[in-house]
C-alpha cells in the first residue's frame, strides 16, 4: 500500500508540470490564432502593436499593479527611474493649464546654473517650436549626450520678450536627499525622496555633516517616498544599525532567488536618538527602512500607517530589447513579518482586492519585546492624525492656480530674506483671491455631485415638479457657500501659497525652511526627541 501511494504521488508530480506546459502552449496558440483572425477580418483596420500591447497590459493587470511590460521605447525612462542618472539639463517639466513649464530646475545642474526658473514656459528647443508636443517628447529633446549643447527658448512671466538659453548638457545624478538641515539647535532633519544608487552614501554623509553642526538627535522623513532599490534600503539601515544585522529577507517561488540581506558597513551612529516620519505614501523600500528600525527598537515611528507594499520586483529581459518587471517575492523584515496589505492572488469575483482586516493581522515582537503586526503596512508608534485639505484647496492645486500665482508673485517681488519667517499679509492674500476670481475659477464638490444625482433621480422618478423649488434652492445655497470657500479655507491655502512661493525662490531648501516650522509631524517628532523619558519608554517598555 505504501509503495502504491509513493508511485501514485510520483506519477502525479510528473504529470502536473507536463499538463501545465501543455496548457501554456495551447493558450499561446489560441492567442496567436485569435489575433490573426481579428487582424484579418475585423471590420475596421487595427493597429497590431497597440492591440498586442493592450492584451499584454490586460494580462499583467490581473496579477498586481507592480508587474509591468517595458517596451524598447520605454527602457530609457525606466533606466532613469532606477538609476537616477541621465544626460540632460537637469530639470523637471510639467503641464500647467496647457503650458509646458519648468517645474523643478535641480540646484547646481545646467538648467539652474543657466538661469531657468520655475514657471518658465518652454516655447522652442533648438529653434523649433514645441507647440503640440507632449512632455515626453519635449523631455526627449532636452536629454542628450553630456557636453552637447541645447538651446531653450522660454516665455517668462514679467519679461517683455522671450528668453533664450544655451545650455551644455551634463550627466545628471538625481539626488535622493531632497533636503537636510537643522530644525533646532540639536536636532537634524533629513528628507529622503528616492532609493536610487547612492542613497545610503548620501544619508551617511548628511548624518555626519549634521552631527558636525551639533545634531544630537535626528528626524528621517520618509513621507510620500514610494521606495526604489532594495539594496539602498539596506545601506540606509546600515547607517544606524550595527554591522551584520538582518535587514530584510525575500522569499518567492524560485527558491534559488531567496536571499537574506544584512548590514554590511559599520554604522555612522548606532545610538543617536532617531524618529522616522511615515504616512500612507511611504512604501516598499521606505517600509523596509522604517520597519527594520522599528523591529530593532532603533527609532520611534511618527505619522500615519504606511502603504503596505511587501512585494519585490525583478526585471527580466525579453526579445526586441523589451523587459518585464515582475513580482518575484515577498519581503520580510527582522521581526519576521510581511507588511503586504493586499492579497492579489485571491481576488473577488468582480476583480477587486480586499485589504487585510486588522483582526486578521498576526502578532510579532521587536527585539525589546514590543508587539508589532504584519499586513496593512507599518503602524507608527505615535500616530498623528492626517489633515485633509478642503475641496477648494484641492481644486486650486489641481488647476495649477497655486503654482501660477506663485510664478506671478515671484516676478513682482524680491525674494524674502528668511524663508522660515516668510508669510503672506492679509492684503497680499486678498490680491490672490481677486486674481483667482479673474481667472474664472470654478470647481465641483462631492456635495455638488450628490445634489446633481438627487435631481436626476427626481426627474427619473417623476418627483421633480413637486420639489423643484427646494432642489434649486439647495443647489443655490451650495453655490453661495462655495463663493466664500477661499476665505473659509484661507489658513491652509495661504500656507500652500507660502510654501510654493518659497519653492519658486529657493527650491527645495526654501520650501523646507518655510514649512518645517509648523509641520505637525515634525513638531511631534521634536517633542518626543526632547522628552527622553517618553522616547525610552516607547522603545523599552516595562516588562
Amino acid at each position: 500500500m505504501v509503495v502504491l501511494v509513493v508511485v501514485l504521488t510520483a506519477g502525479m508530480a510528473l504529470r502536473e508540470p507536463t499538463e501545465k506546459y501543455f496548457d501554456i502552449a495551447r493558450s499561446l496558440d489560441i492567442f496567436a490564432t485569435l489575433f490573426k483572425e481579428v487582424n484579418a477580418y475585423y471590420v475596421d483596420e487595427v493597429d497590431p502593436q497597440k492591440l498586442i500591447r493592450e492584451g499584454i497590459d490586460g494580462m499583467l493587470a490581473s496579477l498586481d499593479p507592480y508587474t509591468d511590460f517595458i517596451s524598447e521605447d520605454e527602457i530609457e525612462s525606466f533606466r532613469i527611474s532606477t538609476t537616477g542618472q541621465y544626460g540632460g539639463i537637469g530639470a523637471l517639466i510639467g503641464v500647467v493649464n496647457d503650458k509646458v513649464v519648468i517645474t523643478d530646475p535641480y540646484e547646481g545642474y545646467p538648467a539652474h546654473k543657466a538661469g531657468l526658473k520655475i514657471g518658465d514656459e518652454i516655447i522652442a528647443i533648438d529653434g523649433k517650436s514645441v507647440r503640440g508636443k507632449s512632455t515626453a517628447d519635449i523631455s526627449t529633446l532636452l536629454k542628450g549626450q553630456p557636453r552637447t549643447t541645447v538651446e531653450v527658448e522660454v516665455r517668462r512671466v514679467g519679461a517683455k520678450d522671450n528668453l533664450k538659453f544655451s545650455i551644455v548638457r551634463e550627466k545628471i545624478n538625481i539626488r535622493n536627499l531632497e533636503y537636510y538641515g537643522m530644525v533646532s539647535s540639536d536636532i537634524g532633519y533629513l528628507k529622503l525622496t528616492d532609493f536610487t544608487p547612492g542613497a545610503g552614501k548620501e544619508v551617511a554623509a548628511a548624518v555626519t555633516e549634521l552631527k558636525e553642526k551639533g545634531a544630537k538627535k535626528l528626524i528621517l522623513d520618509l513621507r510620500d517616498n514610494p521606495g526604489g532599490l532594495l539594496n539602498e534600503a539596506v545601506n540606509i539601515v546600515s547607517v544606524f544599525v550595527p554591522k551584520g544585522e538582518q535587514v530584510v529577507s525575500t522569499r518567492g517561488k524560485v527558491k534559488d532567488w531567496n536571499k537574506t540581506y544584512t548590514t554590511l558597513n559599520s554604522p555612522v551612529d548606532k545610538d543617536i536618538p532617531l524618529v522616522v516620519l511615515t504616512n500612507g505614501g511611504s512604501a516598499s523600500a521606505s517600509e523596509i527602512v522604517a520597519g527594520a528600525l522599528q523591529d530593532y527598537d532603533r527609532a520611534v515611528l511618527v505619522g500615519q500607517r504606511t502603504f503596505g507594499k511587501g512585494l519585490v520586483q525583478t526585471t527580466r529581459p525579453l526579445s526586441y530589447n523589451a523587459q518585464l518587471k515582475v513580482t518575484t517575492a515577498k519581503y520580510y523584515i527582522p521581526s519576521g513579518r510581511c507588511i503586504q496589505e493586499l492579497d492579489y492572488t485571491h481576488r473577488n469575483t468582480d476583480g477587486s482586492v480586499d485589504k487585510m482586516a486588522d483582526s486578521l493581522r498576526s502578532e510579532f515582537r521587536t527585539r525589546n519585546g514590543r508587539k508589532v503586526f504584519d499586513g496593512g503596512g507599518l503602524q507608527p508608534d505615535i500616530e498623528v492624525k492626517e489633515e485633509y485639505l478642503g475641496a477648494v484647496t484641492i481644486a486650486l492645486l489641481r488647476q495649477g492656480k497655486i503654482f501660477e500665482y506663485a510664478t506671478k508673485y515671484c516676478a513682482e517681488h524680491p525674494a524674502p530674506s528668511n524663508y522660515a519667517t516668510f508669510r503672506l499679509s492679509d492684503s497680499e492674500y486678498k490680491k490672490f483671491t481677486e486674481w483667482v476670481a479673474g481667472e474664472h475659477f470654478a470647481y465641483s464638490t462631492s456635495l455638488d455631485k450628490e445634489v446633481g444625482d438627487l435631481i436626476a433621480t427626481a426627474r427619473e422618478e417623476r418627483y421633480y415638479d413637486q420639489i423643484e423649488s427646494q432642489l434649486l434652492a439647495l443647489q443655490k445655497r451650495i453655490g453661495d457657500n462655495k463663493l466664500g470657500d477661499i476665505e473659509r479655507f484661507s489658513d491652509e491655502i495661504r500656507r500652500l501659497l507660502e510654501q510654493e512661493i518659497s519653492f519658486h525662490y529657493g527650491l527645495h531648501k526654501g520650501r523646507a525652511e518655510n514649512m518645517l516650522g509648523d509641520d505637525k509631524e515634525v513638531l511631534e517628532a521634536k517633542r518626543v526627541l526632547n522628552d527622553t523619558a517618553e522616547y525610552n519608554r516607547i522603545l523599552r517598555p516595562a516588562p
